[in-house]
């Protein structure tokens, strides 16, 4: 029998943790554009951002590039990718296709209230952060319920390839977030599907979601065409 040598190893532990922050950080910086679209970050500075050493940075940026989110330069770090309105188009179709199919999932399982609490309270909270003008806030509730929404499905391979193409969207959605309209339609849409869920109505939550998804895709895609953001 083969053991993991991180069972037992306390230094390769470590650095694997040291590995797992120095992706969580530089991947939120990212989705949060600290680190903007086309930026190129040297090694050495990201470490110095991070108060680590190079070699978990590096482990990081080639997880991060699998995942298409930056481009290892060598000897210079790496360079943000950036998202162009046919990188969200293709996205927005992915989304609009799977997350309907989790939300008919879920709904056809006939959750109980509780169950669908994270739901709810990410309902509430977007409701809230709109009454005090909290973008932010609201941002956060959105991405809790889409985040909620696809883990409790129950399907771990559909949710996990939610997750790594909403990611990529997430740049783009906050970058434009303050030339959208206010997000009063889609915090109701939100609860719509919610209610949907707990009647036990699949078909029904399927088609509220995919039209909530679709309707949010061409809103973010005019305001690109708009402001004439070619690259985000």
């Amino acid at each position: 029998m083969t053991v993991d040598a991180s069972i037992t190893d306390p230094d390769l532990r470590g650095s694997r943790r040291a590995a797992e922050t120095a992706y969580d950080q530089m991947k939120r910086r990212i989705l949060d554009n600290e680190y903007a679209p086309g930026a190129q970050v040297l090694e050495q500075t990201l470490a110095d951002d991070l108060g680590m050493s190079r070699t978990p940075v590096r482990e990081a940026l080639m997880r991060l590039a699998r995942e298409g989110l930056v481009e290892v330069v060598p000897r210079h770090g790496m360079r943000v990718l950036p998202i162009s309105p046919d990188d969200m188009r293709e996205i927005y179709q992915v989304l609009a296709s799977l997350e309907p199919a989790a939300t008919e999932i879920l709904a056809a399982r006939r959750p109980t209230a509780q169950e669908v609490a994270p739901l709810a309270q990410a309902c509430d909270a977007m409701e809230a952060a709109l009454e005090r003008d909290d973008l932010l806030g609201w941002a956060k509730a959105d991405e809790c319920f889409h985040f909620a929404l696809v883990n409790l499905c129950g399907n771990r391979r559909l949710a996990a390839m939610v997750m790594t193409v909403w990611e990529q969207s997430h740049r783009a959605r906050m970058f434009t977030l303050r030339l959208r309209p206010k997000p009063v339609e889609s915090t109701r849409e939100h609860r719509a599907v919610l209610q949907a869920i707990l009647a036990g109505e699949p078909e029904r939550a399927r088609e509220l979601y995919r039209r909530h998804r679709e309707r949010a895709a061409i809103g973010l895609l005019d305001i690109i065409n708009k402001f004439g953001l070619s690259r985000l």
